[in-house]
């Protein structure tokens, strides 16, 4: 028998006798994604215990189960069994964890010389073997750096003939698998029983490598002001396992999870039908403690490395208003990074740049009147607008909060290719004896569209808290301690002035 036959049978053994160990797989997986890249993993694990301690393992877990969130239990509530031990083994076999077991001992390697095979003798000086990154993080900042040295090689290190070859001088042939291999990530427990008998358990456990988000397409027609709103749910996993026939919940919400510290790593939601009646909501939304809570209707199998697409919600005639701003302020952020306001304050050119482009909002209310009001998640929104001869195209994208109902949705979508702003300071006089500024402005709004628009100018009181606006050309709003804003109306093809005149005092 040679080499490569030898070692196929030997992996098909050990494999044979890993399933047997394992035990039955198990049955409707239930998962709970939250959109911070982790999930809570559910399944039923069916035993045969006897009384007292038990050993068994477990492989039909993830790559990235966190092993102390492991919970096993009778969800009946009538056995009692208690896990006195539990191994998580997460390096699984693979090349290069099998050249790590063998560093530093001769192994064969078949060499392909034409039509002809040869086994080859080498030493194996260095595996290049980098463990799993959570391995990484957990072991601290020494043990990390050296892994990183070792994964910057990038090449394992092999002698043959008294020399020395920073690659493999062929297929490696590893002796037969050694006992505290595993060929899958496995969980081994200890388990104490009160009494003998077969037990469905409930396996719970949090995984990471699995995240979700949604997102929303929202169509506008050639004139008017509404959306139709599509919903999308991406879920993508990248555990290393697949979920056959899975129950799916989908978390929304900012839940406190500690991270790992990664700077040393290497390398029923509302459905409106368009037509028909009585079809069922693919998403059901329900509050959960301080967060919500979405479930698919049907069970779904997500596949091991798969990005999988749900329809969520699909709303029509959603009333949407578009409304422009002109911020004009404009610095240099590099410049006056770590100033403080007393700083800025005497800083004779600070925020006199000009900033040209008017920002092109859109905003709409997520109430059950505008054929919304539901919690809409975090995702990314994309706006299009039907064009005259019925086709769709692109106008912008951007990203929403967790948004409750009864809110309102305000996006930027883009600048306004026919409006402009032009933001000019006019006067500028600081007394420090008195403790006292003077500052005057000239903003300048030019609308080249065919009809009549509003901008919403805003301007940044930034060179103290206490002001007064001593003169204005145009009424304003407070919006907060140091942010005001006037409304403009600009008629097309003409330019319109706002200037004001502010006093501060401290």
């Amino acid at each position: 028998m040679n080499a490569l036959k030898r070692l196929g049978l030997t992996l098909a053994l050990a494999v044979a006798a890993a399933g047997a160990v394992a035990g039955a797989a198990a049955a409707e997986p239930a998962l709970t994604i939250y959109n911070q890249d982790f999930a809570v993993v559910r399944e039923t694990v069916p035993l045969d215990l006897e009384a007292g301690a038990n050993r068994i393992a477990f492989t039909d877990i993830t790559a990235h189960l966190e092993p102390d969130s492991v919970m096993l239990r009778d969800p009946a509530g009538k056995r009692a069994i208690q896990i006195l031990e539990q191994d998580y083994r997460g390096d699984p076999v693979s090349q290069g964890r099998l050249l790590d077991l063998y560093e530093g001992e001769r192994i064969g390697f078949l060499v392909q010389r034409g039509e002809e095979q040869e086994v080859v003798m080498g030493r194996i000086v260095r595996s290049g073997y980098v463990p799993p990154n959570p391995a990484m993080n957990r072991s601290g900042y020494n043990y990390a750096q050296q892994q990183a040295a070792q994964a910057a090689a990038g090449q394992p290190i092999i002698e043959v003939n008294n020399l020395l070859r920073f690659d493999l001088p062929g297929v490696p042939l590893f002796p037969a698998l050694k006992d505290d291999t595993v060929l899958k990530p496995t969980l081994n427990w200890v388990l104490e029983a009160d009494r003998a008998g077969a037990l469905d358990a409930e396996l719970c456990y949090v995984t990471g490598g699995m995240t979700w988000e949604a997102s929303y397409n929202l169509v506008a027609p050639e004139k008017g002001d509404t959306l139709d709103v599509v919903g999308w749910v991406t879920m993508e996993n990248r555990t290393g396992r697949t979920f056959p026939d899975a129950r799916i919940k989908l978390m929304a919400g900012d839940v406190s999870k500690i991270q790992e510290d990664r700077r040393y790593m290497v390398g029923g939601f509302l459905a409106v039908p368009s037509s028909g009646a009585g079809l069922m909501p693919p998403v059901a939304e329900k509050t959960f403690d301080e967060y919500h809570l979405y479930t698919l209707a049907r069970p779904t199998t997500l596949h091991d490395g798969e990005t999988k697409q749900v329809e969520f919600i699909r709303a029509a005639k959603v009333a949407f208003n578009r409304f422009y701003v002109y911020d004009g302020f404009k610095t240099d952020q590099n410049r006056y990074h770590g100033w403080d306001s007393a700083m800025i304050r005497n800083e004779h050119n600070y925020g006199t740049g000009s900033n040209p482009d008017v920002w092109t909002m859109c905003e709409f209310a997520n109430t059950k009147a505008n054929h919304l009001g539901m919690p809409l998640p975090k995702g990314r929104t994309r706006f299009y607008r039907r064009d005259d001869d019925r086709q769709l195209e692109f106008t912008g994208e951007n990203t929403i909060d967790h948004t409750p109902r009864d809110e309102t949705v305000r996006v930027y979508v883009g600048n306004a290719f026919d409006l402009a702003g032009e933001r000019r300071r006019t006067d500028y006089l600081i007394d420090t004896g008195r403790r006292t500024a003077d500052e005057a402005f000239e903003i300048r709004l030019r609308n080249r569209k065919d009809g009549p628009v509003q901008i919403r100018v805003v301007e940044h009181l930034y060179r103290w808290h206490t002001w007064e606006i001593l003169a204005s050309s145009d009424p304003f709003e407070k919006l907060d301690s140091q942010l005001i804003e006037f409304r403009v109306e600009v008629p097309p093809g003409e330019e319109r002035i706002v200037t004001y005149n502010v006093h501060y005092t401290w």
